[in-house]
């Protein structure tokens, strides 16, 4: 059997549904040309962050990582400090020589919250040539005296003005703390996304006992962080009129699976491509187009949104409807039976 496994995301026609979502390795042209080889169908470069946009003379103190000790030999495959794009010209420069060596769409991205310098550089990303924009909104607001409505209202103020200078197709990264989270999307479709990548993953620090100081903790993703974002992609899907793009957790197949029937367009990962090296992607595209031949899906659009929440024979399954059954299903583990 047949199987097409295109996708568009963002206007975009992607060869399948396999995106690199914005992480230090997509600084570097030749992992980025290993990666496209292994099939994969667009890349998001690494984020400029607002205050290098700021301040791009401000030095980047280099933060100590424990990677190595967790991650041992599997993290060859991932960029080291020297390889982060830290100044505004070091990034237009890396877009053009990416638009120049790849032959899928190139996706830039801009992290920060407030409108400040943001407008004029996403005019000048779009004039370097990428093929869309990626707004990766992170704010940690720890000012008792900042409302919600406040956060909101600044966060739709960004992408409209963004929105108002560009003309490429403009995706919207969000963090889950929203209060009424489906509301706020459908408020950030109205000013100007044309996409939303679910979610932006907060890395947190820890506290070293030992030393009484607080250390950032670099800690790669794994399979039971996707419930959060398969459970609002399935939400929003058919309700917000924007593509959706899913990011976080999805380290094979089967995770890629799950996030297409939810609703998601695309599945963006990094966190296993970091792990296992580019033949991650040959290996999960190879599994997925078996998979679907089994189950007689002759295309990505076949299957994308079948278990959304409006499709789903058990819609109250992501609601709270269902949130007694899910506990009463628990049995400890002491009190399990086991057989003879």
């Amino acid at each position: 059997m047949n199987v097409d496994l295109t996708t568009r995301y963002l206007g975009l026609s992607l060869r399948n549904p396999l995106v690199i979502a914005a992480c230090p390795l997509t600084a570097q042209i030749d992992k980025l040309l290993l990666v496209e080889q292994a099939g994969v169908a667009a890349f998001v470069m690494p984020s400029l962050f607002e205050e290098q946009i700021e301040q791009d003379t401000r030095s980047i103190e280099p933060v100590e990582s424990e990677a190595e000790s967790r991650y041992g030999p599997a993290l060859s495959f991932f960029p080291g400090i020297d390889d982060f794009v830290t100044t505004p010209d070091a990034y237009l420069r890396l877009l053009e020589e990416a638009k120049k060596s790849l032959s899928v769409p190139v996706i830039a991205s801009l992290n920060g919250v407030t409108p400040g310098g943001w407008t004029k550089f996403a005019a000048l990303v779009e004039s370097a040539g990428a093929d869309a924009l990626e707004l990766n909104m992170y704010s940690m607001e720890t000012d008792p005296g900042v409302t919600a409505q406040e956060i909101e209202e600044r966060y739709l103020e960004l992408v409209q003005s963004v929105r108002a200078v560009t003309s490429v197709p403009l995706a919207v990264k969000l963090g889950p703390y929203f209060t009424a989270f489906a509301n706020f999307s459908r408020r950030v479709a109205v000013a100007g996304a044309d996409g939303l990548v679910l979610f932006n993953r907060f890395f947190q620090p820890d506290i070293d006992v030992r030393r009484f100081a607080v250390t950032p903790l670099l800690q790669l993703s794994d399979p039971s962080e996707m419930r959060l974002p398969l459970r609002w992609i399935a939400v929003l899907h058919g309700r917000v009129d924007v593509d959706l793009a899913a990011t976080t957790g999805a380290h094979s197949a089967n995770d890629v699976i799950k996030y297409l029937l939810a609703g998601a367009s695309v599945v963006m990962v990094a966190s296993a491509v970091m792990q296992h090296g580019p033949e991650f992607i040959s290996k999960t595209l190879n599994e997925l187009r078996s998979w679907m031949a089994q189950q007689e899906f002759s295309s990505i659009k076949s299957l994308c949104g079948m278990l959304d929440q409006q499709s789903c024979p058990d819609p109250a399954s992501f609601e709270r409807a269902n949130y007694m059954k899910t506990l009463l299903q628990y049995i400890a583990p002491a009190n399990r039976r086991h057989d003879a």
